[in-house]
């Protein structure tokens, strides 16, 4: 019996749809159905292939990338915080869920050196307004937290994902 390797196959629409959007939707104010266009079917055919790409975890999610720096967000730190393995699911969650962090996920940790195992993005207009954020989920982890520290960019990075080549 052959065993199923987890890998999903894309058919050549799929892959054509997540070639033309890979880079960004175009900044117009119906991008779907430019993408349509391009593709030779319909707005609906987009949106309801990439519900289902979202839906079977092939793309991972659709949104907004701003570029903190052109918006005036120039101090950007990456909390990170070394909290009970036990509580890890439930202190992500309401660090996570607080107004200005932008992503918040889970890590390793890798002892002695690095005892941190939960990370959160913060950015703000100046060093400050982070560390009064960092304040905030000190103040929310409580006795559950055992040390943090906050790493702050020093230059801009090229961030990209996956590229599917044409």
């Amino acid at each position: 019996m052959k065993q199923d390797s987890g890998v999903q196959a894309l058919d050549a629409l799929d892959r054509r749809l997540v070639v033309a959007t890979q880079k960004g939707l175009p900044l117009v104010p119906r991008p779907y159905d430019v993408i349509a266009a391009e593709l030779g079917v319909t707005a609906a055919e987009v949106c309801m292939r990439l519900a289902a790409m979202l839906e079977r975890g092939i793309i991972r999610r659709i949104g907004a990338v701003p570029n903190h720096y052109a918006i005036g967000y120039t101090e950007n730190g990456m909390s990170v915080w070394n909290v009970d393995d036990a509580a890890i699911d439930e202190l992500g969650a309401q660090v996570g869920s607080l107004s200005f962090v932008t992503h918040c996920y889970h890590r390793p940790r890798h002892l002695p050196d690095w005892p941190y195992n939960l990370f959160a993005m913060l950015h703000g207009r100046d060093r400050q307004a982070v560390m009064e954020e960092v304040a905030q989920i000190r103040e929310m982890l409580g006795d559950r937290c055992h040390g943090h520290d906050v790493l702050f960019s020093s230059r801009i990075l090229k961030k990209t994902g996956l590229r599917i080549r044409d």
